[in-house]
Formats: structure tokens, sequence, C-alpha cells
């Protein structure tokens, strides 16, 4: 007589190519299409930059977007615990780069920020940026709550961000070093850093401002006193932020039209392609291109934060967190710096100007942005919000 018969439960699990899929299909594409409109931005901005051709300046930009978007949906489907690991790695490739570019960089306009790889030249700072929000967010998460209260776990942090500040300095890039540091100071906040450790990190820095004048480069004060004072030298020091006004105002409401702005097709507008192609915006779009692309910057911002704020994982939330406030910070210091708001410093405004290392390591941002996204509900560690099903 036969026995009953055993039914074994055996637990499905989707083959490597179904989870592919349903990777591919949770990806923000509505994220994705707000990029690609904002990279069209840049390539009709840099068409006429270039004089109403797509050399030197669009196709290329073109076709590094092209590279940027496979690199950005490739990085998308990631696992975030890959993304841990190689956080370490990561970064320690990115300090090297740092340290290579101070050896052998190439010097462009008193700087050494380059670095020729395979023939194409590299900006290693950009990289470095990235890489530290990577590093945080996967120390912080480790970390929890509790143990940020013990100053001795942050001092590992402290150093991460202090290094890449210092290499950065050295180059010298002032701006850049700024945003890194500010990046890494709303980490620190973001993860949960006591109020009083705060405010003992805080307050040294207003005694600071006057060594740090005292160590920066001739040109970097002659930048901050243009600024102060851009009607003493006209032709000189404050000729870029004066044709930068005037291409701005000249714009007007609607603007002069699409190839038709004076200061930039007739080449008084200095560095068109890249750090003041927003001014080429405004001058040829006028007051509404311009509102109607800052809205446009505004929400993807928008956009990252809210990832942030629905990740279930603390490493997902202080990635989000800090890609959203890296393009945040050089959205907002090219702006200003456009308008005189702030002294010129030689940063791009991302995804529309001309620069491949910008670009590339922006859309690798963006696609840890939405890994963070699609792995939002995974529970990484006991301090992670249980997965909701």
């Amino acid at each position: 007589m036969l026995g009953p018969l055993r039914h074994e439960k055996r637990l499905w699990r989707p083959e490597p190519s179904f989870r592919l899929l349903s990777k591919l299909w949770q990806i923000n594409w509505l994220y994705v299409l707000l990029i690609c409109a904002l990279a069209g931005v840049g390539y009709l901005a840099l068409y006429s930059a270039g004089g109403g051709s797509s050399k030197p300046f669009a196709a290329p930009q073109a076709t590094r977007f092209g590279f940027g978007l496979v690199l950005m949906i490739g990085t998308a489907l990631l696992s975030p615990r890959l993304l841990m690991r190689l956080s370490g790695p990561i970064y320690i490739v990115a300090m090297a780069l740092l340290v290579l570019v101070l050896r052998m960089g190439h010097v462009g306009k008193g700087a050494e920020r380059w670095i020729n790889l395979a023939g194409l030249q590299f900006q290693p700072s950009e990289f470095a940026k990235i890489a530290l929000v990577l590093l945080l967010a996967s120390w912080f998460s480790r970390l929890g709550h509790r143990r940020m209260g013990n100053p001795l776990w942050l001092i590992p942090a402290a150093v991460a961000v202090l290094l890449p500040v210092g290499l950065v300095l050295k180059e010298p890039n002032l701006g850049t070093a700024s945003i890194i540091g500010v990046i890494g100071a709303i980490l620190f906040f973001a993860a949960g850093m006591r109020w009083w450790q705060i405010v003992i990190l805080v307050a040294p820095v207003p005694f600071l401002g006057k060594f740090v004048y005292a160590h920066l480069h001739d040109y970097q004060k002659a930048r901050i006193d243009t600024f102060l004072h851009p009607d003493h030298d006209p032709l000189g020091a404050g000729y870029n932020i004066i044709q930068s006004k005037i291409a701005l105002g000249s714009g007007g409401m609607w603007g002069e039209g699409y190839l038709h702005g004076t200061q930039g097709q007739l080449n008084f507008l200095p560095e068109k392609q890249t750090d003041f192609i927003f001014t080429m915006i405004g001058e040829e779009w006028g007051y509404v291109g311009a509102i109607s692309v800052i809205g446009l910057l505004g929400l993807l911002v928008l956009g990252g934060m809210l990832i942030a704020l629905r990740s279930r994982n603390q490493f997902g939330r202080l990635l989000g967190l800090g890609i959203a406030m890296d393009f945040f910070l050089y959205c907002a210091v090219n702006l200003s710096m456009v308008m005189g708001a702030i002294p010129v410093g030689g940063v791009p405004l991302p995804l529309i100007s001309y620069g491949g290392s910008a670009m590339l390591t922006m859309m690798f941002g963006f696609g840890l942005l939405l890994s963070a996204y699609v792995h939002r509900n995974e529970r990484l560690g006991p301090h992670d919000q249980p997965t909701v099903e």
C-alpha cells in the first residue's frame, strides 16, 4: 500500500531575464524624459553657440549624451547591495585620479584640472563628487542613528570629505571644492548628526574667511574683487560679467530670437558654450524661455528629492539626496554666477554646458538616483523600514 503522497512546495524564482525586464519597467521613465528634455535644451543652445551648426559643440555633446543614457540605465539596474560594496573601491579610484591630475594633469586657464585617458580629456573632480556621495551614503546607512551620536564614528566620514576638498583646492578649483564640502555637510546633517556636533563644526567657518582669502591665487582674488566692483576694469577682469548682464538684459521678455542673439552670435559673450551658456538662452529666448529652463531644472531637483523621500532604506535616501543636491548646487552656482550674484567660478550648467566629464558623471549620478527608486522598497539593514509588498 502506497503511503500518502508528499507534495513539495517549491519557491518560484524569476529568471534573470524576467528580473531585468521587471527592473526596466520600474524605472521612473518620467524622470528620464525630463533629463532628455534638458539635454535637448542643451543641444539647441550649443547649436546656436556654434553659429547655427552642429559642430563643434552640439554634435559631440549629443554623442556623449547617448553614451550617458546607456550608462544611466545600466547603473539604474544595479543592486544597492552591490553599489554599497563598490562604494569604497570607487572612492579610492576617484582619489587616485585626483592625485594623478596634480602629477600629470593638463593645464587650462591657469589650473590643472584634466587628465588624458585614452586620448580623451577627463576632469576627475566631477567624478569625485559622485564617488563621495556613494561612499557617505553607504557608510552612514551602516552606522545607524545611535552610532551617529559618537564622534569617533564620524571621523572617517569627515576625512573622506576633507580629502577630495583639499585635492581639488590644490588644482586649484575653488568652486567645485566648495560644492564637495557643502554636499558632505548636507549628508552629515541628513544622516542624523546631532545639533551640538553641527554647532562645533560650523562655528569656526566665519573666522576662516580671512585665512582662505589670504591663500587664494591672484586670479581668484581678482574674481572676488571684480564681483564687488565689476566696473573698475570693464575691458579686463570685469568684461565677462558685464557682457553677461548685457546679454541677459537685451533678451527682454521674449528674446531676440533663436540664432539672433547679438552678444552671443557676434562673439562678445565669452565662454558662451560652457560657463555662460544660460546667458545665450536668456538673450535669444528671453525671460519666458529662461524661466522655463529654470523650471525644468527645478523639476529635476524636486523629482530627485521625492525619490529620496520615497526610499525605505537609509542608503537610498542619502544617495538620492546627495545626487539631487549635487545637481541643485551646480545649477544654483552657475545661474547666480552669470547673473552677477556671486563671483565667477567656472562651474558649468549640468546637461546644458559643453563638456564630457560633467555630462557623463552627472548621468552616472542620475543612474544611481534611479537605482534608489527602482530598489526603494528593499530593506538593506536593521534600521530600515520594513518592506511593503
